[in-house]
């Protein structure tokens, strides 16, 4: 919005316009702002959610410290998504299809985790919205997505091109001069760390490139809802999601910087987006809300951000990753989201089996997510060689100690793209 503002400004030569030209201020100016409107209205929604008395119901699940959180505001993601929007329309170019998509994003979640608290808040239905209507929401989140990355003529790549000499060893990396419609995207771990998913349909004939893109769309579909699910279900301690998410951010932010440079696209040996820079901005933005919801989320949370923040914290990583080419690297960069799924996933299951085949369920974890399985104290016996720790840990303990693996897979995302 204030992108043309200055422009204009620029070009009739008023001073320090220019600077807003530059990504790098631009973005220092979103997260700036981010953090301080998270911060400044924060309170006040807050004492808002409380007047109201949209507060935590607690279920007695034997966690040490769970009465504590009774009647503590829940909702308070419609603070992060107020501090995302107003510095990214404020400080991004608006007709960029990058940006567009990620609005669209942050409204689409926002307003379907809105939905699944304000029927367990206000209807007092602890199950909240129908596991149905939400896979079907996000389903056609990734519609969008994918069909939009096909369509749009901006959402183009300038493919890296390796110049080796006649001993076979790579003496420099180019990047093709035209932009092109490309299902290609990066593949970690790997010399040549471009993958095609057209190479999941060579089988297909004439129908190659319209089933590539059906495959695609199908991989975004998944992934939007793999990665907001597990955002969900991480956010179970207080800061743990928020806190997550900022570390992610800054992780998904450096990956755009350095896809949509020029020069850092070539040393690096990974594709350049053109485009992708404004995406600078919004993971600004994003880790600026994150921040500044901390301050009154982290131990003793004073609010939670609930589905509202949880499910669009997810979703905004699942389709910022996607846009950037990275999304195989969201295994690596999300695994906390990954693992907290999966042991819920492996809960289930071998409870329904061993009830099967013992008559009782038994469980591998003392309680699942993840998080809370350091929060309830060790049994005896053979269990426990399988159930540790036997004391119960700190929930701040907990939480630091997941940031802090947060932070080490942040760093090994990064370090794949030279990794191969």
């Amino acid at each position: 919005m204030l992108y043309d503002l200055f422009a204009y400004l620029d070009r009739i030569d008023m001073p320090g316009a220019g600077m807003f030209k530059y990504i790098s201020f631009r973005s220092g100016l979103a997260l700036v702002f981010a953090l301080f409107i998270s911060t400044a209205i924060g309170r006040r929604i807050i004492n808002k959610l409380q007047v109201l008395q949209i507060g935590e119901t607690i279920r007695d699940l034997d966690l040490e410290g769970q009465f504590s959180k009774k009647g503590v505001p829940t909702m308070g993601g419609i603070i992060i998504i107020i501090a995302i929007l107003i510095p990214v329309l404020l400080f991004t170019r608006l007709n960029n299809v990058y940006i567009i998509l990620m609005l669209i994003t942050t409204v689409w979640l926002g307003i379907l985790g809105f939905a699944d608290d304000y029927i367990k808040v206000f209807k007092k239905d602890k199950e909240g919205l129908h596991g149905k209507f939400k896979i079907v929401a996000q389903t056609g989140l990734g519609l969008i997505v994918g069909m939009t990355l096909y369509l749009s003529p901006d959402a183009v790549i300038r493919e890296n091109v390796e110049v080796t000499n006649h001993e076979n060893i790579i003496e420099a990396v180019q990047i093709h001069p035209s932009a092109t419609k490309s299902t290609k995207t990066t593949i970690p771990f790997i010399k040549n760390n471009n993958f095609d998913y057209a190479k999941l349909a060579s089988w297909a004939g004439e129908w190659k490139d319209e089933l590539t893109w059906l495959f695609f769309i199908l991989i975004v579909i998944f992934i939007v809802t793999a990665v907001s699910n597990g955002a969900n279900l991480t956010d179970g301690l207080d800061g743990l999601a928020a806190g997550s998410s900022a570390i992610i951010g800054v992780a998904l932010g450096i990956l755009a910087y350095m896809s949509s440079h020029i020069e850092y696209a070539s040393f690096l040996n990974i594709m350049f987006l053109p485009g992708a820079e404004e995406l600078v901005i919004f993971a600004a933005a994003f880790i600026g809300a994150t921040m500044g919801f901390l301050w009154y989320n982290s131990y003793p949370a004073q609010v939670f951000m609930g589905d509202t923040g949880s499910l669009t914290l997810g979703g905004i990583i699942a389709v910022f990753a996607i846009i950037i080419r990275k999304e195989l690297l969201i295994p690596i960069l999300c695994a906390i989201f990954l693992v907290e799924s999966l042991s819920v996933m492996f809960q289930v299951c071998y409870f329904k089996y061993t009830k099967r085949k013992y008559g009782e369920g038994r469980r591998i974890f003392k309680m699942t997510p993840l998080h809370h399985h350091f929060q309830k104290k060790g049994l005896s016996g053979i269990q426990a060689l399988i159930q540790k720790p036997y004391n119960i840990v700190p929930e701040s303990k907990i939480v630091v100690r997941f940031w802090l693996i947060c932070i080490v897979l942040a760093a090994i995302t990064i370090v794949t793209l030279k990794v191969r």
